[in-house]
């Protein structure tokens, strides 16, 4: 049945129209709002090809957590940005968008089509309006302050940035490890504010014609969904997955040992991993992949580029056939 329903025959004949740019569907949405499945039919009817805009899916290991793909799913559908670094190397948005531009125009050569999915509003915001300004990382500043986060804390540092540049400091989280070293690292190299320098906020000037769709469920039902999907997690094996990473150097990278499920995950196994400790550790999981789901709702309502679908209005083919009929026939 799945074979059938993900068979690679194009419903769609893909015609050239003179001046027209080329079209890339982005399919964002909150975790567990069903990104992956939807993306996947659209590809075996578009001929298309999968970006992940996910920004913890570039690591090799870290599967269960980052619910990829499944590898038949990527065999059928050819994925990108997906196991392309070790945990020993920071990934960052600037990459994110290089290495986005080179899919594209290897998914245009071959004629198919880019399908962009995931959630992290600041990667998929990079690829429409450019990679925030500043100049480019220095591995030995980085290194520097990352040794200082280590040692230190995030809390100290957060309150170096709050001295040398508090506007910038109250758009972020103070446990944002990563964007507190890139915000200081930037500082360090450029003598100026974060601040100082001009937010990407107009349309970035490319080749591409961006079609933007947030999926989402009402509020009550995507919690039930993200709590089950956490729960299904941790029966896969989540836990061992984290163990095997944090024997690979998965607390030593700032971003990868911060994100959701990782980071209460490692708090779990420095602990004394009592029953109270694993009850403590599931309820801040499932709080912290909550919480998340309301950060890309508000993340995505800023953003005017895209339409919302309520999955729980249109059962899928629905859902597929507005997509498709956008993709062809939109202006």
């Amino acid at each position: 049945m799945k074979q059938a329903f993900l068979e690679r025959k194009p419903l769609f004949q893909k015609v050239p129209v003179a001046g027209r740019k080329k079209r890339v569907l982005i399919i964002a949405g909150p975790t567990a709002s069903g990104k992956t499945r939807l993306s996947l039919s659209l590809a075996a009817a578009l001929g298309g090809e999968i970006i992940s805009a996910d920004s913890m899916q570039v690591y090799r290991g870290m599967d269960i957590g980052t619910a990829k793909a499944s590898p038949e799913d990527r065999a059928l559908i050819a994925h990108h940005l997906i196991d392309i670094c070790d945990l020993y190397y920071t990934f960052n948005v600037a990459e994110f968008y290089k290495k986005t531009q080179e899919a594209f125009r290897e998914i245009s050569v071959r004629e198919n089509v880019p399908i962009v999915v995931g959630g992290s509003g600041f990667y998929i915001h990079a690829l429409l309006y450019g990679p925030p300004a500043g100049p480019p990382s220095n591995p030995a500043v980085r290194e520097q302050l990352d040794q200082q986060m280590r040692d230190l804390g995030p809390e100290v540092l957060y309150e170096r940035l709050q001295m040398f540049d508090p506007y910038y400091a109250a758009t972020i989280s103070e446990f944002d490890r990563h964007k507190i070293v890139r915000a200081l690292e930037i500082m360090s190299l450029s003598e100026r504010r974060v601040s100082d320098f001009p937010k990407a906020n107009r349309l970035k000037e490319q080749d591409y014609d961006f079609r933007c769709w947030f999926l989402y469920y009402p509020k009550e039902k995507l919690y039930a969904r993200i709590e089950k999907r956490c729960d299904e997690m941790l029966e896969k094996g989540l836990l061992s997955e984290v163990r095997e990473l944090e024997k690979k150097g998965l607390r030593d990278n700032p971003t990868a040992s911060q994100s959701i499920g990782y980071r209460q995950a490692l708090d779990y196994l420095a602990s004394a991993q009592t029953e109270e400790d694993f009850e403590r550790f599931v309820f801040t999981f499932k709080k912290a992949s909550r919480h998340y789901s309301k950060r890309q709702f508000t993340w995505f309502r800023k953003e005017p580029l895209f339409r919302w679908l309520n999955i729980d209005e249109h059962p899928l083919e629905r859902l597929k056939e507005l997509v498709l009929q956008d993709f062809e026939q939109g202006d």
